[in-house]
């Protein structure tokens, strides 16, 4: 944006600046060309002044002597012409009228006109031709052709340091439009950084800063009174999911308790319904369980991020886990802790190869790898997995597919998965794996405690 910014601005002024500087430079060669031809045209007038063309050249040896010093003084060449266009005196010898057959006829006419303008980029010279008149009646010209060499130089000069200006006048403004820029910018730069830290769960992140224009200050604020209304509604969601769940889970373990001892005062016909109760019953005690446990992640109100052994948990995990009808093996290691949430990885392990049992795999593997200074963390199984158009879905709250609602489930494991990564600072993506199943890839971030960026992710995505 500030690159725009600068670019409106210069684009702007560079414009504005040509404006003025196109016609001031025309201008100055306009006044150059004039004032040479002023000069030029007051010692030609001086020659026609003391000319008597109807003399023969004989009789006018005066007349070229002044003519050949003035060419020797000012390299400027000079004749006088009668009335019949006939060279009368002439200085230097050499010279070619070829240029002046115009002008002299012009003169010669009586025709005076202004000259045209001389421009930088053109070798002719100029050019002054005067009438003669003697009695009222034209009887001849004088024409002097000065080069124009100097006075191209001096305007092709004065437009230099013309430009000269203009270069200087578009940096200094290059400078004071990137502090304008910046300085009208910052709180936007603000806002952008601490939006990002808020999408990423650092939900007490603020703008700090209150610079720049007005406006934007009185943004930044508001950002900031909105930021802790929704912080604050977020906190008493959580906090009402997890009172309600913890305060259900009592009635609801006693009304548990109740319903199987009402088994011995049913008769037959009763018992089957009694059952269905019954597992209706842990199925609310499973989904507020999930719903505590999902609250809980959430608000990671404990101690943050703890270097943890990755190796040792999934051992465990995978330990823990063995014997239950599928072939649990971790392969791979790594070679330092990561950075976790305290029991966050056993958590997300244990929802991992639940699901994995649950949808029936046969096989899970866990696998170890350091990708790009992240740790990652690989559960691979051969259940029937998800296809393509489920897989962005699989994290959403309750979210369950078509194909698999009569498995038992809450559909809250993989939200649990993904919100404990992120509050780990570290990332979670599904991917299918071929023939069938499914591969849940986690990142988390080394000891150093620096958060997975771009280049980290697209590298560990991008292995299979």
């Amino acid at each position: 944006m500030r690159r725009r910014l600068l670019i409106s601005y210069m684009s702007l002024l560079a414009l504005s600046l040509a404006v003025l500087m196109v016609p001031l430079a025309v201008n100055l060669a306009v006044r150059e060309t004039h004032e040479s031809f002023i000069e030029q045209q007051g010692d030609t007038q001086r020659f026609a002044s003391q000319a008597d063309p109807a003399l023969g050249p004989a009789k006018n040896v005066g007349l070229r002597a002044e003519l050949v010093r003035y060419h020797e003084l000012f390299g400027i060449g000079a004749a006088v012409l009668d009335a019949e266009g006939k060279i009368v005196a002439v200085a230097p010898p050499t010279l070619s009228l070829g240029a002046a057959r115009r002008p002299v006829e012009r003169a010669l006419s009586a025709d005076q006109r202004p000259p045209e303008t001389i421009w930088p980029w053109q070798a002719a010279d100029l050019v002054v031709a005067v009438p003669v008149i003697q009695e009222g009646e034209v009887v001849g010209a004088a024409v002097t052709i000065a080069p124009t060499g100097t006075l191209r130089a001096r305007i092709a000069g004065t437009w230099v340091v013309l430009f000269a200006g203009y270069l200087l006048a578009l940096a200094l403004t290059w400078l004071a439009a990137r502090r304008l820029a910046r300085w009208t910018l910052r709180p936007v730069l603000e806002l952008d950084a601490v939006t990002h830290d808020i999408i990423h769960g650092r939900l007490t992140a603020r703008v700090a800063r209150m610079d720049g224009p007005p406006e934007l200050r009185r943004l930044a604020r508001s950002f900031n009174r909105m930021a802790d209304t929704v912080t604050d509604l977020l906190e008493r969601q959580q906090a009402f999911v997890s009172d309600a769940s913890h305060q259900l889970r009592t009635p609801l373990g006693v009304l548990r308790l109740r319903v199987e001892n009402l088994a011995d005062h049913l008769n037959e016909s009763g018992l089957r319904e009694h059952a269905l109760t019954v597992e209706e019953t842990d199925r609310l005690t499973r989904i507020l369980e999930g719903l505590l446990a999902l609250a809980t992640a959430e608000r990671h109100d404990g101690p943050g991020q703890v270097e943890v052994d990755a190796e040792e948990v999934v051992d465990g995990r995978v330990a823990a886990w063995q014997g239950q009808g599928a072939v649990l093996r971790r392969t791979g290691g790594l070679d330092a802790p990561v950075l976790a949430l305290p029991e966050a990885l056993d958590q997300i392990l244990d929802a991992l190869i639940d699901n994995a049992l649950k949808f029936g795999a046969r096989t899970v593997t866990v696998h170890l790898e350091r990708v790009a200074g992240q740790a990652v963390i690989r559960v691979m199984d051969d259940g029937p997995g998800l296809p393509e158009e489920e897989l962005a879905r699989a994290t959403e709250r309750f979210w369950r597919s078509a194909r698999h609602q009569n498995v038992d489930g809450t559909g809250l494991g993989l939200s649990i998965v993904n919100v404990l990564a992120g509050a780990s600072g570290g990332c979670v993506e599904l991917l299918a794996r071929e023939p069938t199943g499914l591969e849940v890839r986690i990142c988390f971030p080394g000891s150093s405690g620096s958060r997975p960026d771009a280049a980290a992710r697209d590298a560990w995505r991008k292995r299979t």
